[in-house]
């Protein structure tokens, strides 16, 4: 139940019901989870809360069957048909953006759509459509970390979050690969309706709700795992449950039985990065989700991470991340655990 009691009345106050039309515009070579991924959210919104309604259409440029990247098939609309204004105008991503792009209909009916919309959004490389019809010039923006490079060279007009799940600019949202469109169609529904509804969207799904738009897309566990050899990758296992221990060169070196200098030529191989700055980086994820987990005090969360001061973990934190340990608990932390 949502709402509060009047102080004259016994009777409960209800949020009002509020009916959003969310436009999902794809296209043949479509990411399937783009698309599923926030029409779950958003239908998953509209039966566990009171006061959400969204109505949500698919759409692509001739309507019918639209054939995912996976070869999966599913129905969609005529995007012509759709009559503004529309609440949410959301863009997904897929395999052949070159044809998405080059498609001067369906750009023309996302610049009409986008015109009274309140929100401009996109997954993936959905970011490309928006691009091209003009939606993110002079804007920050994000898209999948393998294709923010080639977001960035074609369009230098958009300048490119690399890092970030997702990005807020005014009214015009984008977000990473994937699953990110989950990420942000939580946080679509977090501003329509508070954190507390989201994170109740976010437990049906058993979804995370943490993973907040300034949080890296391409962790160092995720690097890690790139890893050839199972020496390599069983010490990147180790050191992410031995955080306080010696992880120097020289310390990680004999956990090989390798001398300092060709551990330190293998590992920057095979892992991408040198040690100190793979150890530093996975040390900085560990303290990220216990700020935004737990009601340790950053002193605490230094030491269990291997910072072993607050001070070292502030500058690591003002280095990599352009914020402090303090900052990033207030900003990712939400409601208290």
């Amino acid at each position: 139940m949502t709402g509060s009691r009047n102080s004259g009345s016994n009777e409960p106050t209800f949020a009002p019901l509020v009916e959003r039309g969310v436009v999902i515009v794809t296209f043949d070579a479509a990411q399937i989870l783009d698309v599923t991924g926030p029409l779950e959210v958003f239908s998953s919104a509209s039966r566990f809360l009171p006061a959400a309604r969204y109505l949500t259409q698919v759409v692509t440029t001739r309507g019918g069957p639209v054939r995912a990247s996976c070869g999966l098939e599913f129905a969609s609309i005529p995007v012509a048909e759709v009559v503004g204004p529309v609440d949410t105008l959301l863009v997904a991503g897929g395999a052949d953006m070159d044809a998405a792009v080059a498609d001067t209909e369906l750009l023309a009916h996302v610049r009409r759509l986008a015109a009274d919309a309140r929100r401009v959004t996109s997954v993936c490389s959905g970011a490309f459509v928006l691009a091209a019809a003009g939606l993110l010039a002079g804007r920050r923006a994000t898209t999948h970390w393998s294709e923010c490079g080639l977001l960035g060279y074609t369009y230098a007009d958009v300048t490119v979050d690399r890092d970030a799940i997702y990005v807020r600019d005014g009214n015009v949202w984008t977000s990473a690969g994937v699953t990110a469109g989950i990420d942000l169609a939580l946080a679509l529904v977090a501003d329509d309706h508070g954190h507390e509804a989201a994170a109740t969207i976010a437990r049906q799904l058993v979804v995370y709700l943490q993973r907040s738009g300034g949080q890296a897309q391409f962790s160092a566990l995720l690097a890690g795992q790139a890893a050839d050899t199972k020496p390599v990758l069983d010490l990147l296992s180790w050191l992410r449950d031995h955080l306080t221990d010696d992880l120097s060169v020289a310390a990680l070196a004999r956990q090989l039985n390798l001398s300092e200098r060709q551990f330190t030529r293998v590992f920057k191989a095979e892992v991408g990065a040198t040690a100190a700055d793979h150890v530093e980086a996975v040390r900085l994820e560990s303290a990220c989700r216990l700020l935004e987990t737990t009601n340790r005090t950053i002193e605490q969360i230094a030491k269990a991470c291997g910072f072993g001061t607050p001070e070292t973990m502030n500058r690591a934190f003002r280095r990599r991340l352009s914020t402090t340990p303090g900052e990033h608990r207030h900003h990712f932390r939400g409601t208290p655990p």
